[in-house]
This record gives structure tokens, sequence and C-alpha cells, in this order.
């Protein structure tokens, strides 16, 4: 199994042939390695990712079938549900890194900006989903980004990330522990769907940034 920063360097590699417009040949043979995992599987990195369509979390970091564990929920909110499914996968596979991947332009992002700014009737079940981004958010509508709404969600949704990777460095006993004593590594991170680049920009160790 690779260890945390050897993890990161393969999503990195993968992300940069998927934005140049390259697929590795292990990935074009992915579907050859499906009898293979049948009895089990070692994902070599957890992927806390938003539900949006345009970031197929697989593609983007050019990797096949059995290499990603991914978890995907509107705007990667962090949730208990979302927390146990990393202490399943950091745990059970001795998976060691774990990305929480936020995008430009989210639209769950820019509901919770819009709720925030003007209040108005939603489905209990969004608001489920604004009340998880709310405290990432809600301290950047008072401040100059508010006269520029494409940076105020720029910044929401990196605020955002940060706040997810934070939850889950925190608030875990399980998570925690691999932490301090296992090598586990949570970062954060941001995919353009403007240029298909993937940004590792919070908690990545500052020799390896």
């Amino acid at each position: 199994m690779l260890n945390a920063l050897e993890a990161l360097d393969r999503l990195r590699q993968g992300n940069t042939r998927f934005a140049c417009g390259v697929v590795s040949v292990e990935t074009l043979m992915t579907n050859a390695r499906r009898a293979d995992l049948v009895s089990g599987q070692r994902p070599f990195a957890v992927i806390l990712g938003c539900s949006d369509s345009r970031v197929p979390v697989e593609t983007i970091f050019d990797q096949g079938v059995g290499d990603l564990f991914v978890i995907r929920v509107a705007g990667n909110i962090v949730a208990p549900s979302q927390i146990g499914s990393v202490e399943f996968a950091a745990a059970q596979f001795g998976t060691r890194l774990v990305v929480v991947l936020g995008h430009t332009r989210c639209g769950a992002i820019e509901a919770t900006v819009a709720e925030l700014q003007r209040p108005a009737e939603s489905s209990r079940h969004l608001l489920s989903i604004v009340d998880r981004i709310r405290p990432a958010v809600e301290g950047l509508i008072d401040t100059d980004l508010a006269r520029d709404p494409e940076a105020l969600k720029r910044s929401a949704g990196r605020a955002n990330v940060r706040v997810a990777a934070n939850a889950l460095r925190h608030g875990s006993q399980i998570l925690e522990n691999l932490i301090e004593s296992d090598g586990l590594l949570v970062v954060g991170a941001e995919y353009a769907l403007e240029t298909g680049e993937v940004d590792f920009f919070d908690g990545v160790p500052t020799d390896r940034s």
C-alpha cells in the first residue's frame, strides 16, 4: 500500500495527464482488472467529493477500477455517514490519504450563498445540505467579498473544503489516532472546471506543496 505522500503524487500525476488530454495504459486496461478485484479491494486514496456530474473522480485523476474509494455528496459535506465511510476505508484497507475535493462553480455553494443573502422557501432536505455548508460561508457574507459575487463563491468553496477536511481530522477518534500514529493524511483540494486541474491547497505538508 502506498503511503500518503506517494498516493498524493500519484493523484497529481494522474490529474496532470487528464488536464493534458492523456490517458495512461493502465487506465485503458482497467476492465482487465475486474476479476482480480472480486475477492477484495486496496484503494490507495479516499476521495470525498461533490456529486456534480462534471467532476467524475476516477476520470479527473486518470485512475481505474479499484484505485480510489470515492464518497460523493452534494457540496462535499461531512456528515456522520461520510465520516463512517472514511473510517471504514482507512481502517479496513489501510488507505493513508484522504482528499476532500471541492470544485469551482459548485451549485451547493451557490445555493448556500443565495440562502444566506436572501432566505427563501426551500425543502428541508436541501436545507440539510445548506446547513452543513453554512458555517464555512456565513463569515464571508459581510466582508468586501460581497461586492464581487464570483470572488465570494470562489472563497466560499475553498472555505467549505477547509471546514470539511478539518471535520474529518478532528471529528473521529479513529481518524485522529491514524493521523497521529499511522501516517494518515487528510488534505483539501479544488478541481477547476475551467482547466481540468486540481489544486491541493489545504493540509499538504509544506515541503511538498
